[in-house]
């Protein structure tokens, strides 16, 4: 097979592809802030699972560190106080809404008992990575 001519020459297309990076570096796609904090969220719930305390500490938010000052007293009182957290048997992204300062993302969760709760995390940009400063749980009035 023989190469299709679309009439672009070398140096047209290596300036287009050149234009192409530089607004795909200046303007992140739409959904790129959704996938890092659900990412941040998946990946400190994976570590969860795996019994990898330094890693879930590691996607806390400073604040949370120094209430909780090690990453021992944190995942106990996270096994504890967030059964649904730490061993999540399943997960479902709901809607994310954001603030000045911090982004809530709205996770539902089901704890390994069968019971569903709605997980509000309280997400802070820090140097361009996401953090987790807080995770509140309720009830979910509805299953996943």
């Amino acid at each position: 097979m023989g190469h299709k001519n679309i009439g672009i020459s070398k140096a047209g297309s290596l300036i287009t592809t050149l234009a192409v990076v530089m607004l795909w570096t200046i303007q992140p796609l739409a959904g790129d802030k959704d996938d890092e904090i659900q990412d941040t969220i998946l990946r400190q719930i994976e570590a969860f699972a795996n019994g990898d305390q330094e890693e879930a500490w590691a996607y806390a938010s400073e604040g949370v560190k120094r209430r909780f000052g090690s990453s021992q007293v944190f995942l106990d009182m996270v096994r504890e106080a967030y059964p649904a957290v730490h061993s999540a048997t399943a997960i479902e992204f709901d809607e994310r809404v954001p603030h000045k300062d911090f982004e809530i993302q709205v996770v539902r969760l089901q704890d390994p008992e069968g019971q569903r709760w709605d997980a509000h995390y309280r997400m802070v940009l820090v140097e361009g990575a996401w953090k987790i400063a807080g995770v509140q749980l309720q009830e979910a009035e509805t299953g996943i």
